[in-house]
C-alpha cells in the first residue's frame, strides 16, 4: 500500500436498501467489517435472515479504503463475474473502509442477462453507499508522557488541537500522563512535550 491511511470513513451501522428490477427483488445490506472474520460473520448472519432467497452475493474490503489486502467476493450461483466483482469494484472505489455488502436476490421469473445483472448488483451497492451512515475511524496510539508539574497545564492546553485524550494521570516526583493520540499527531505531540519542558520531558509508546 503506497499511502498510509490513519483516518477514513467506516460504516457506522448496518444499513439496507431495496430495489425491484423486472420483478426480481434485490436487498443490499452493508455493515462494518474491521477484518475478514467479521465480514464472513456478517454474510452468514444475512444468509440466516433470508434463508429462502435465490442468491446471497457479497463483497468486502476489510481494511482501509481501496486496500486489497483483505478482500473477498462471491457470485453465489449468479453467472461468473456478474455480482461479486461489480460489487467489490464499487466498494473499492467508494472511499469507505472496513465495509461488507451482501446483495440478497429473490428471483422474479425474468432473466436479466449478464449486463442487467452487473448493473443490478453494482447499482444496489451504489444505492447502499449513497445512504450508508459512516463514522471516521482514527488510528490512535498510546503514549506515556512524563513531565515536571510546571509543564502539566501548558501541555493540557495544547492537547485539544492534537485530539489527545488523557487516559490516566499519576502524581509523584513528576507527573505521568497516559494519553491516546491520533497516529498522525504523534510527532507534533513529541515536539510539544520537548518544547514545553525544554527537552526534559519524555514521551514513550505505551
Amino acid at each position: 500500500m503506497s499511502q498510509h491511511h490513519s483516518r477514513y470513513p467506516v460504516p457506522a451501522a448496518t444499513h439496507r436498501v431495496e430495489e425491484v428490477i423486472q420483478r426480481s427483488r434485490f436487498i443490499t445490506i452493508g455493515g462494518h467489517a474491521p477484518d475478514a472474520k467479521a465480514a464472513h460473520a456478517f454474510i452468514q448472519a444475512i444468509r440466516e435472515e433470508f434463508p429462502d432467497a435465490t442468491h446471497h452475493c457479497w463483497a468486502f474490503v476489510a481494511g482501509p479504503p481501496g486496500s486489497t489486502l483483505a478482500i473477498g467476493m462471491s457470485d453465489d450461483g449468479e453467472p461468473h463475474g456478474t455480482a461479486g466483482r461489480p460489487m467489490l469494484s464499487v466498494l473499492l472505489h467508494s472511499g469507505v473502509g472496513e465495509i461488507v455488502a451482501v446483495c440478497v436476490r429473490y428471483f422474479g421469473g425474468t432473466k436479466l442477462g449478464t449486463g442487467g445483472l452487473t448493473r443490478a448488483y453494482s447499482g444496489g451497492t451504489k444505492l447502499l453507499l449513497d445512504a450508508l451512515p459512516t463514522i471516521e475511524r482514527v488510528e490512535r496510539i498510546g503514549l506515556r508522557v512524563v513531565v515536571d508539574y510546571s509543564a502539566v497545564e501548558p501541555l493540557k492546553r495544547a492537547f485539544p488541537e492534537m485530539e489527545a485524550l488523557i487516559l490516566g494521570e499519576e502524581f509523584g516526583a513528576s507527573v505521568t500522563l497516559e494519553i491516546s493520540v491520533p497516529l498522525e499527531h504523534e510527532t507534533t505531540l513529541r515536539e510539544t512535550v520537548a518544547n514545553i519542558t525544554r527537552g526534559r520531558g519524555s514521551a514513550e509508546l505505551l
